[in-house]
């Protein structure tokens, strides 16, 4: 008879991996959340898609692939349902600029992945979206919260120092991405 060792982690892991809802690091970022303990979690609601998000997806100092995995489908690119990768550098700014702002409400996604079509389709309708958008590797979000302004969501991803923030405020959304240090918008 073998008998089955269950670990805190192992359990921590498995709670992780179901504590998605679907309706039908950059140094700087991982600093901040250091101090959110043992977890790292990520809270979105997806209007499009209609479906929420509320995952557990590092404990203990590491990733865990199954939650990355729902990120990654949770943020497809809505038009075509095309799934990418999501850098999880992007993930920890998201969610330390969340736990910055102190709310419990999710992050509204307007924008995750998008596939060069949808990019292309959206650059024809905008001049405000980049040719190499960081949204086509998975690097970027635009994020809003109806309990917080532009502006404050835009300085508290500026807090992280970790990559790129665009104010988009007659748009009512803030762009985070993990590519280089800049600020934009008005």
């Amino acid at each position: 008879m073998i008998e089955a060792k269950v670990t805190r982690r192992a359990l921590l892991r498995a709670f992780a991996a179901t504590a998605v809802t679907a309706a039908p690091v950059m140094a700087n970022a991982a600093g901040l959340l250091r101090g959110a303990g043992d977890i790292r979690r990520l809270r979105m609601y997806n209007g499009r898609a209609g479906e929420s998000l509320d995952m557990i997806y590092w404990i203990e100092g590491e990733y865990i692939q199954p939650a990355l995995d729902e990120i990654n489908h949770f943020m497809r690119d809505w038009r075509n349902g095309r799934v990418h990768r999501i850098d999880p550098r992007a993930v920890d700014i998201m969610t330390a600029s969340h736990n910055l702002l102190d709310t419990s409400e999710p992050f509204t996604l307007l924008s995750g992945f998008r596939s060069a079509e949808t990019n292309a389709m959206l650059r024809r309708q905008s001049s405000g979206v980049a040719r190499n958008s960081l949204h086509m590797r998975g690097e970027a979000a635009d994020l809003r919260l109806s309990s917080r302004t532009v502006t404050q969501i835009f300085n508290a991803a500026r807090a992280c120092n970790a990559g790129g923030v665009g104010r988009y405020s007659r748009s009512n959304f803030v762009h985070m991405d993990c590519g280089d240090v800049r600020a934009w918008g008005s």
